[in-house]
């Protein structure tokens, strides 16, 4: 176990943290934090003030207003000992020298480090290894530079890892491998802060997913709890695909006992739906069997239940996109 699992109160902890650019806020009143053995993910779009969040928590960059606690204290005042138990995952490489290799890399950060890793184990842990670990940073595919990237904030052993986009640019094995070993870096007591727009890993892998939008913090809590804060979606297959008109009539129909039509969207495939705007009550469901009943169009799948994750993200953000300030 980690010596963060064995200190009492959180790993990380951000209070009402504000940060603005000129006149416009990208960090308002944010508030969360992660416990030992835990894994938070951060989602939001482009702008949303994910990054600004992020590189305040490792010290990077100074709060307008609030406070962040990271082991205890405030990461901009921390010493070497306590930089030392943060490993930070950076896109673009973090300033890699290209021409060295994935383990004289490795080898050099772990000498920054009082109590590391060893640099080969590391290098297995991440899957990378034998003819990889001998190649040129600047020959190595995009899918293993992440790899190296997650090997540089594992080496020294960290109570607490930051980790910006863990698995973006890697296959599905590379992937799968990955969530494994965040899996197991949970159960040994470390701390997990990662940010990702791959909604499935994040699903899969979060104990607690928090969601920004335009600064905010709009929603947290566990996969669970964020999809079933949404209201039931009525989903349905049918043999043959709905045209345009008939996606409309039947959005009246289905909408008739609230006095505003449904929207009948495709799920997927031409011949999935969901109905958006009506909530699925057994009268919704027998206008629904009766409508197709009527037309001879064949149910073959009828189903209600929580949103998705991804469902769940797109209600609460909406088409919201900016740019975050360099």
């Amino acid at each position: 176990m980690t010596a963060a699992a064995d200190r009492a109160g959180p790993v990380v902890e951000v209070t009402g943290l504000g940060k603005h650019y000129g006149g416009r806020r990208v960090v308002d009143d944010v508030s969360f934090r992660v416990d030992a053995g835990e894994i938070v993910a951060l989602l939001g779009p482009n702008g949303a003030g994910k990054t600004t969040t992020v590189e305040i928590v490792e010290g990077y960059r100074r709060p307008d207003a609030g406070s962040v606690s990271v082991l205890g204290v405030d990461p901009r005042r921390a010493g070497r000992e306590g930089r030392a138990r943060v490993g930070l995952m950076l896109q673009g490489g973090g300033g890699i020298d290209p021409r060295m290799t994935a383990r004289e890399v490795v080898r050099l950060h772990a000498r920054f480090h009082a109590r590391p890793r060893d640099p080969d184990e590391t290098l297995r842990l991440v899957r990378l290894q034998d003819a990889a670990a001998r190649t040129r940073y600047r020959r190595l595919s995009g899918g293993e530079r992440q790899r190296v990237g997650l090997a540089l904030a594992l080496v020294g052993a960290p109570d607490l890892a930051i980790l910006d986009e863990p698995t973006a640019g890697m296959d599905v094995e590379a992937r799968a491998a990955t969530r494994e070993l965040l899996g197991r870096l949970r159960a040994e007591g470390v701390a997990i802060l990662l940010t990702s727009h791959d909604l499935t890993d994040v699903e899969r892998l979060a104990d607690r997913i928090g969601i920004l939008d335009r600064g905010r913090l709009v929603a947290i809590g566990t996969p669970d709890e964020l999809t079933s804060a949404s209201r039931p979606v009525l989903r349905f297959r049918l043999a043959t695909a709905l045209s345009q008109d008939d996606r409309l009539a039947l959005g009246k129909v289905l909408g008739s006992d609230s006095g505003a039509p449904g929207i009948v969207a495709t799920d997927g495939a031409p011949d999935r739906y969901r109905v958006d705007s009506v909530a699925p009550t057994p009268a919704v469901l027998a206008s629904l069997a009766a409508w197709c009943d009527a037309r001879g169009a064949l149910l073959l799948e009828l189903r209600t239940g929580a949103a998705t994750l991804e469902e769940r993200y797109l209600e609460l953000t909406g088409s919201s996109s900016g740019e975050e300030p360099p």
